[in-house]
């Protein structure tokens, strides 16, 4: 017998963050009436028919214990099928201290790889928070794992990753093109400028770049922004490439698509990833990526057949894999092109969203989560 259909969920999660912005927006679109309660409002998001956004009064670290009456009284009047917590380390805390079943955790990132080694305190609050639960999410299979190691009892973990609309983003020849003034090959990412995302490595791995004979040279495009930004500019500085690096800064995320499509190579060279949405929104585009082997970033990159896996922290691999693709034009087409079709099969949204609210369902009704299509 088919599950009941999802009707009425309390997502607990910051409304400023755009991917929380996208599930409460495409749930609201399947019929599911979300109430959205959030100690972090976002005054210029308008959200959609069948979305509720309930600001909580208190904000900050305390706001997680001292927003909990709130929480319960919300609870009591909304009565959602499903509570929907999203990040353990903060919104987990209310969720598990609110005692209300049953309700999904999702995890997101650094809050089970970094948190809970911030401290002895901070280890057993996050153990206690994903024990509580009555199911967990994830958006990869490798933070699945990570979860795992923190709480070695819990059972299935289901596996939601971030979907990509591919009509969105979608390879345009016209913006490469327009995008840069140089004739060579435009090097590239798009992330957050922090020490998690190894911006520092693709600096140092570009400038072993060996100039092709009789073409121009390369240059290396860096869009976002973060604590890293004045000292990765001093980075390129001393390295000698300042002059063939531009920091583009940050950027609206309804013009990542445009920025993506003038790239001819796109790097992500973390340390630390749970998923890698911006690669599987690079590959979308056709773009040929090189990534290193933190994380998930092997999950949403197949070596050799969608881009290249080096492995985390080696800038002699990744600078000797950035030649390859500098130099095989053919190699490079034939990655990207891969990659787009692998993510229109694996990760577009549509189907992410299918699954994600089969996820809920199967927690709200106390099942193992299904496995992805």
């Amino acid at each position: 017998m088919a599950a009941a259909p999802l009707r009425r969920l309390l997502m607990l999660a910051p409304a400023e963050v755009g991917h929380t912005q996208r599930w409460a927006t495409a749930l609201a679109g399947r019929g599911v009436e979300v109430v959205l309660a959030t100690q972090h409002p976002d005054a210029a998001w308008a959200p959609p028919a069948g979305v509720r956004v309930v600001a909580l009064p208190h904000r900050g670290t305390a706001g997680y214990f001292r927003n909990l009456p709130a929480l319960r009284r919300l609870l009591r009047a909304e009565r959602p099928e499903l509570l929907h917590a999203h990040y353990a380390s903060g919104y987990g805390t209310t969720a598990a201290l609110a005692a209300w079943h049953p309700w999904l955790l999702s995890v997101w990132g650094s809050d089970v790889y970094e948190f809970p080694y911030t401290g002895a305190l901070q280890g057993w609050w996050l153990r206690h928070n994903l024990k509580r639960a009555d199911a967990i999410a994830s958006t990869s299979a490798a933070m699945a794992g990570q979860v795992r190691r923190l709480t070695p009892a819990r059972g299935a973990i289901a596996v939601t990753p971030f979907g990509i609309d591919t009509t969105r983003f979608a390879p345009a020849p016209a913006a490469r093109a327009a995008g840069e003034a140089s004739k060579g090959l435009v090097i590239g990412t798009v992330k957050a400028l922090a020490p998690a995302y190894g911006v520092d490595l693709l600096l140092r791995a570009f400038a072993r770049l060996e100039p092709r004979p009789g073409e121009p040279a390369a240059t290396l495009l860096i869009v976002g922004d973060g604590p890293q930004a004045a000292e990765l500019r001093a980075l390129a500085d001393a390295l000698g490439i300042a002059a063939r690096v531009r920091f583009a800064g940050a950027v609206p995320h309804a013009e990542v698509p445009a920025w993506l499509n003038r790239l001819d190579v796109f790097v992500a060279a973390s340390r630390i990833e749970s998923f890698g949405v911006a690669v599987l929104e690079a590959s979308a585009c056709a773009r040929p990526v090189l990534v290193s082997d933190a994380g998930g970033l092997p999950e949403v990159v197949r070596d050799g057949e969608t881009g290249l896996v080096v492995p985390s922290g080696d800038v002699a691999a990744l600078a000797a894999a950035l030649s390859r693709l500098v130099d095989d034009a053919a190699l490079r087409q034939r990655l990207g092109e891969a990659g787009r079709r692998h993510v229109q099969r694996r990760y577009e949204w549509a189907g992410c969203v299918d699954h994600m609210l089969a996820c809920l369902q199967a927690a709200r009704d106390g099942r193992p989560p299904p496995e992805r299509p």
